[in-house]
């Protein structure tokens, strides 16, 4: 009886510290499995890391920018800056994913892919689409929450300006500054296009798919602007004496009643970019302001 009582102890052992092996195996392994599924994201502009930075996502890789990070990846690798991006950086992090967006598509695609990394660009040329990224990204990451935050805030400063809105739509003409190059015309299909149509303004400029165009004297002559909007986000302390520098020389601009009636503004980063970007709400209420000063 003693002996059948042992054996039948010995064999129950011997399937506990069989299942308790198994246990820990499959543990084991899961946790292997969610540590390889584990996104592994690059951002490659500072769009995407302010996107990232509100969903609360966790970044290997950040562009190297003049403009402060977010203090959650002041320590994490710097991979270039973002209209040149060091590609063997990048690659040496094993990202899963490699964020830009669209408007650089065609200038790094070609690297991107010769690395065969997931390059995903995002198109933030509104913002409407910034919501749909937000949408897409909060999905994709499990931080829906995150994002129906993000997005009813944007709702709610649409909402704001909306109700400042009074009178006729004053005219506003959109200069986009190039250092060393001169500037651009930005339409109603650029992100400050859409900012000042939010924001209850007309552009003096629109085109049925281009967001630049090149500027010419006879067509700037007849448009008569009530504000004029010169968005200066890169190399400001070149860009703002040339625009300085052409608004003194060229004597189209002072024809101009937003010259006249001292209604030219200078844009500049953080709070203005040429993409979309999580300073939306800033950028809104100052251009609001700049529309509608009175009230």
């Amino acid at each position: 009886m003693n002996s059948a009582r042992k054996i039948l102890f010995s064999v129950l052992t011997i399937l506990l510290v069989i299942i308790l092996v198994i246990v820990g195996l499959v543990s084991f392994n899961k946790a292997k499995s969610n540590q390889a599924k584990k996104p592994r994201i690059v951002a490659t502009t500072m769009a995407v890391v302010q996107i990232a930075d509100k969903l609360d996502l966790t970044l290997v890789g950040v562009p190297k920018s003049e403009n402060p990070l977010p203090t959650k990846y002041k320590n994490v690798t710097k991979v270039g800056s973002p209209m040149s991006p060091n590609v063997e950086k990048i690659a040496s992090l094993k990202p899963t994913v490699v964020y830009s967006v669209s408007v650089l598509k065609d200038q790094y695609d070609t690297a991107f892919k010769k690395q065969k990394f997931n390059a995903q660009y995002l198109d933030l040329d509104t913002v409407a689409d910034l919501k749909n990224v937000l949408t897409s990204m909060g999905n994709q990451y499990d931080r829906q929450s995150q994002a129906t935050k993000q997005i009813k805030i944007i709702n709610n400063t649409i909402k704001t300006v909306k109700n400042r809105q009074t009178g006729q739509k004053p005219r506003v003409l959109i200069l986009m500054g190039m250092p060393g190059a001169g500037y651009m015309i930005a339409t109603n299909h650029s992100y400050v296009g859409d900012l000042v149509r939010l924001a209850g303004g007309q552009n003096v400029y629109t085109d049925p798919k281009q967001p630049y165009l090149a500027p010419e004297n006879e067509s700037l002559a007849t448009k008569q602007p009530d504000v004029i909007l010169r968005l200066e986000h890169a190399m400001p302390e070149v860009v703002k004496p040339q625009f300085d520098q052409e608004f003194e020389t060229n004597s189209i601009w002072a024809q101009m009643p937003a010259v006249q009636n001292h209604r030219v503004y200078d844009l500049q980063q953080p709070d203005f970019n040429a993409t979309a970007n999580m300073n939306v709400r800033q950028a809104l209420l100052k251009t609001s302001n700049w529309l509608y000063p009175a009230k």
